[in-house]
């Protein structure tokens, strides 16, 4: 019996985030899976998750962001029309 010692790097077989490392350059497959990560948003969601949070505190966050979100708006419109 012969059985296969190195498997070949198909996409057909890849599930999730991956990032095939070429030529035994890991540190820039390292660089290019980090980049992945932080465009999907798992960082930002592992952060999230890392504590319990009640409801009450994530509506008052998004509350918060929200009024961010505006007064900065409400800036750069004052700064456009020069008000």
């Amino acid at each position: 019996m012969s059985y296969k010692k190195f498997r070949t790097f198909n996409k057909m077989d890849i599930k999730g985030t991956a990032v095939p490392v070429v030529n035994g350059d890991v540190t820039k497959a390292l660089r290019i899976l980090k980049k992945k990560i932080i465009n999907d948003g798992l960082f930002q969601e592992l952060k999230e998750r890392e504590f319990y949070e009640s409801k009450g505190t994530k509506e008052r966050k998004a509350k918060a962001a929200a009024t961010r979100r505006f007064k900065k708006k409400l800036e750069k419109r004052k700064q456009e029309f020069n008000y």
